[in-house]
């Protein structure tokens, strides 16, 4: 290879491999392949799309997570699920330990920690769980009770990484953005 070449080579280098030669991610496009899980850092409690669905089937969102600027100011701390009907089954998204079931202002709420710092809050959920139980992924942890949303059945699905409030669809679905490759032969 060539001098210029090769000096060409080893500056992008730096940019697809670290020194371990792990791969990395560059501007949102993935060079090489890619685990399972995504690769977000090396934060343990980093989103993964890993976790399931908690209402079955598979929920259209009706009002997605928009959180505040500033913790103190108004937003959507979550994202609103539609359900079939009131009383749907609503199921662990992950394994965990409930932390709390009880009411908050006015709603029955149930809480979920999975570890890493990671916490999944549902309401209006009726729940018999108590505090301390350990769920598995997919287990049933209450039934879905009217009142959220207007338009009809819902649940309002939060997630906490420590004190901070994530988006929860990074944990069931693949967020990154999309990204066009020119078709096999193409100019």
């Amino acid at each position: 290879m060539k001098a210029p070449a090769l000096l060409a080579a080893l500056l992008l280098l730096p940019a697809s491999v670290a020194p371990s030669g792990e791969v990395l991610s560059t501007g949102g496009i993935t060079s090489g392949a890619q685990s399972p899980e995504l690769r977000q850092g090396s934060d343990p409690g980093a989103a993964r799309p890993s976790w399931a669905w908690p209402l079955a089937p598979k929920p259209s969102v009706l009002r997605p997570f928009d959180p505040p600027d500033k913790p103190w100011m108004s937003g959507h701390r979550g994202v609103d699920l539609a359900a079939i009907h009131d009383g749907a089954e609503l199921t662990s998204p992950a394994p965990g330990t409930v932390s709390f079931v009880g009411v908050v202002v006015d709603r029955p709420v149930i809480t979920i920690d999975h570890g890493n710092g990671l916490r999944s809050s549902f309401e209006p959920v009726q729940s018999d769980l108590a505090t301390g139980t350990v769920v598995a992924r997919g287990q049933l942890i209450g039934t879905l009770l009217p009142g959220h949303c207007r338009s009809g059945p819902c649940v309002h699905w939060g997630v906490r990484q420590g004190d901070e409030y994530v988006n929860p669809l990074q944990f069931v679905m693949d967020l990154r953005p999309s990204v066009l490759l020119p078709r096999s032969g193409a100019p």
